[in-house]
């Protein structure tokens, strides 16, 4: 059971984590995947249940390794760009007062973000800089039995640029963000299923995810997984 629930941090990690902070998401199609994860029931944890606690500081530890040792998160704006004028927008450790990072504050999963980009408009290139607060919204799809991340950016903040560039930059930043992004697969169900032969008994032990819950408290994100314990015949003798 040890190595099950070992495989099970591991791929959320290596799976869910890092994919939010490079900002590889899924191809959109249609409507977001699932339902809004819902707070844990007040009566208490469902047996069968996993608790996996991740803290606001390993997920800015994780976010300032890609910073440091990866090319920074880079989306394309509009027509192809040039040397002179990218027409890109990039993500940026810290800028405009900001630093990129995550912040678990009154049940939510906020991000601010610093950037900067430039866009090849009708009227020339446009260079810009500034930040965007975003919040995380967390979705569980049954038949995938998936979570997912929705990012909504609520504001974009552009630092000292006319109203006519406000007007142009703003929602294209909040758009571009939002869609590209969008949605975000933090914990497949191949990752947290269990599916472990048991030589003894002459079976495997069967687990499919039946609910997750989340909620945030002390500055950690609390995920609880629910299970659905069952059995099928051995599949393969388990490893020595």
């Amino acid at each position: 059971m040890g190595r099950i629930l070992i495989g099970l941090l591991i791929g959320l990690i290596l799976g869910g984590v890092i994919t939010f902070f490079v900002f590889v998401g899924v191809p959109r199609a249609g409507d977001t995947p699932g339902s809004p994860i819902r707070q844990p029931d007040p009566n208490g944890v469902p047996t069968g249940t996993a608790q996996i606690v991740l803290r606001e500081q390993f997920f800015n530890d994780v976010l300032g390794t890609v910073f440091t040792e990866m090319n920074p998160p880079s989306f394309a704006l509009g027509p192809q760009g040039t040397a002179e004028c990218t027409g890109a927008l990039i993500v940026l450790p810290e800028g405009s007062g900001v630093r990129t990072g995550v912040r678990f504050d009154k049940n939510r999963l906020e991000s601010p973000l610093a950037f900067r980009g430039s866009y090849n408009s009708p009227v020339g290139c446009v260079q810009f800089q500034g930040w965007a607060q975003s919040v995380m919204e967390l979705r569980f799809d049954q038949a995938t039995q998936s979570v997912f991340g929705q990012l909504n950016v609520e504001t974009v903040n552009l630092d000292g640029v006319n109203p006519i560039v406000n007007a142009i930059v703003t929602p294209l930043v909040q758009s571009t963000l939002n869609s590209r992004v969008n949605p975000i697969r933090i914990l497949e169900g191949q990752q947290v299923a269990v599916d472990a032969p048991i030589a003894s008994a002459n079976a495997n032990l069967k687990a499919a995810v039946k609910d997750v819950r989340a909620e945030v408290k002390e500055n950690a994100l609390h995920l609880y997984v629910e299970y659905d314990f069952g059995s099928g015949p051995l599949t393969q003798p388990p490893p020595q």
